[in-house]
């Protein structure tokens, strides 16, 4: 699946300014060298409120969005590339907009029969001055990924997070608060192929250290054990794929989305968490793993979503 490296100039968008900017430019790395040996001619663009001129005088046939985080993960450097006329990929406008922010996209996956945990959303300043549900519960910025911000409120607990009121708090003032889901923590990749979305197979994620699947248990290695294919009851495995699938579709995403859930064996309980329409990419990366389970190698794959790249997605 090679690209003609006469035919197409793809532009990696990295960095960027949010919280996740480290992990997008090492995703942004890795693509854009995976590109390369697939034979495109690739420009890595750090991403900066000039990026509109940028392109403009770039003039690439495609952009890579290896973006994270507010700005390139929620609807806005979509609707940028929009307007420049530039193909990209993963999801467009909508999809992004509506999946990034976490209260609003369960209400859609609902809907369409996924099953997610009940909450409700409140400024942060609000849940720190009383429990906003009986512990235990979860407590998250509404519109942030790569487990920025997350508090899980254990039994038991006097009062909620003070952190919530630190003045320097980097993060969205929103917070959704959740009921603590126990049991195990699984993702499931969704590739959205001309023909329909299909899924890649589950992970079940333990995190090294025993504790929360927090930032440094995704991005540092060795920080979680990867176990694949989830060791599931196969009507389980069967009911995660479809679940993600049904979900990568009610939210209108395009290309390659990961969607997050927790299964608690005791109470065949379910629930999807989230969906992520910008998985990371990089070497210690979920979807590049189930991708290349199902032989689909690291360079294949992004060479795939340049290819399916496109407008008004």
């Amino acid at each position: 699946m090679k690209g003609d490296p006469m035919s197409k100039h793809v532009a990696v968008l990295m960095g960027g300014w949010s919280a996740e900017r480290p992990v997008s430019l090492n995703s942004g790395a890795g693509c854009a060298k995976a590109l390369r040996e697939q034979g495109y001619k690739v420009t890595e663009v750090d991403v900066g409120r000039d990026i509109a001129q940028v392109l403009s005088a770039l003039k690439p046939d495609v952009c890579f969005n290896a973006l994270h985080g507010p700005f390139g993960e929620d609807g806005t450097i979509q609707g940028v590339l929009e307007v420049l006329g530039i193909p990209y990929t993963h999801s467009g406008v909508l999809a992004s907009a509506l999946a990034m922010r976490k209260d609003r996209a369960k209400t859609v996956m609902a809907a369409a029969g996924v099953p997610v945990a009940a909450g409700v959303t409140l400024s942060r300043f609000e849940v720190a001055k009383m429990h906003p549900l009986p512990p235990p519960y979860v407590a998250k910025p509404v519109a942030d990924g790569s487990s920025f911000g997350v508090f899980i409120v254990r039994e038991g607990a006097n009062r909620p997070p003070v952190e919530l009121t630190n003045p320097d708090w980097p993060l969205d003032d929103e917070m959704l608060c959740e009921p603590f889901i126990p049991g195990l923590e699984l993702t499931c990749a969704v590739i959205g192929y001309p023909e329909g979305a299909k899924p890649l197979d589950i992970i079940e994620i333990r995190p090294a250290g025993g504790a929360f699947y927090d930032y440094e248990a995704k991005y540092s290695k060795g920080g979680s054990i990867h176990i694949l294919p989830a060791p599931l009851k196969p009507n389980i495995y069967q009911k995660v794929q479809e679940m993600a699938v049904r979900a990568h579709e009610a939210l209108g995403c395009r290309g390659v989305s990961r969607a997050d859930f927790r299964y608690d064996e005791q109470t065949d309980t379910l629930v999807c968490l989230e969906v992520n329409t910008q998985p990371g990419m990089t070497e210690t990366s979920l979807v590049p793993e189930l991708a290349a389970y199902r032989g689909l190698s690291f360079g294949e794959l992004v060479s795939w979503m340049v290819q399916d790249a496109s407008l008004r997605r």
